[in-house]
C-alpha cells in the first residue's frame, strides 16, 4: 500500500471513530483498528491523536472552502446563496458530525490555531460581507449590520447539532430518526428565517 493510499485509509477511519466516540473519547488504537493497522504504524504517519485530528480537520476544510467561494462567486440572486450556505454547511455538519465539538474545544484551548488553521485553507467572510452590503446598497435587503447576519445564520444552524442531546432528548423523544428529519427540515426553515427578516 502506497504512502498517500495509507494516509487517506487513516483519516477515513479516524472520521469514523471521531463520529462513534467523539473527539475525547477517541483513542489511537481504535482509529489503528479500524484502519487494519499496527498502532506504531499509526504513529509514525501522526504523532498524536491531536495531530490526526488537526489533518482530519484540515481535510474537511479542502472540501468545503472550493464549494462555499463557488457558489458565492456565481451570478446568482442573494437569496438562493443563503439557501445554498445553509444546506451546505448542514451536510457538512451532518457528515461530520464531530465538528463542533472540536471547534468548540479548540475555541477554548488554543484559538489561535483554529484561525490560522481556517485562514491557511482560505476561509474568508469578508466574501460574504461584502456582498450582504452590496445587497444593502442596491436596495435588495433590509439595512443590518453584515457581521450580525452571518453569525445568525451560523448560529441557527450550528445550535442543534451543539444541544442534540436535548433537542432530541426533550422536543423529539429521543429518537435518531426524528432528529434527521428535523435537521432536513432546517434546511429550508432557517433559510426561510433568514430571507423573511432581510427582505424589503
Amino acid at each position: 500500500m502506497s504512502e498517500i493510499n495509507t494516509e487517506t485509509l487513516i483519516l477515513n477511519s479516524a472520521k469514523k471513530v471521531f463520529i462513534t466516540h467523539g473527539l475525547e473519547k477517541a483513542k489511537m488504537q481504535q482509529i489503528a483498528d479500524e484502519a487494519g493497522i499496527n498502532k506504531a504504524l499509526l504513529h509514525y504517519y501522526f504523532r498524536s491523536k491531536d495531530k490526526l485530528f488537526e489533518a482530519v480537520f484540515s481535510d474537511v476544510l479542502k472540501e468545503i472552502v472550493p464549494m462555499m467561494k463557488n457558489f458565492f462567486g456565481d451570478n446568482i440572486p442573494f437569496t438562493h446563496k443563503i439557501e445554498l450556505f445553509v444546506e451546505t454547511y448542514i451536510n457538512l455538519i451532518r457528515k461530520n458530525p464531530f465538528l463542533p465539538e472540536f471547534v468548540f474545544t479548540e475555541l477554548n484551548r488554543n484559538p489561535e490555531r483554529l484561525i490560522q488553521m481556517m485562514v491557511s485553507f482560505g476561509v474568508n467572510p469578508n466574501v460574504i460581507l461584502t456582498q450582504i452590503e452590496k445587497e444593502i446598497e442596491l436596495g435588495n435587503i433590509k439595512k443590518i449590520n453584515p457581521k450580525q447576519l452571518l453569525i445568525n445564520i451560523l448560529a441557527l444552524t450550528i445550535f442543534p447539532f451543539l444541544a442534540k442531546p436535548i433537542v432530541k432528548g426533550i422536543l423529539l423523544n429521543n429518537d435518531d430518526d426524528q432528529f434527521c428529519r428535523f435537521i432536513e427540515e432546517r434546511k429550508v426553515h432557517i433559510s426561510e428565517f433568514v430571507i423573511n427578516a432581510i427582505s424589503v
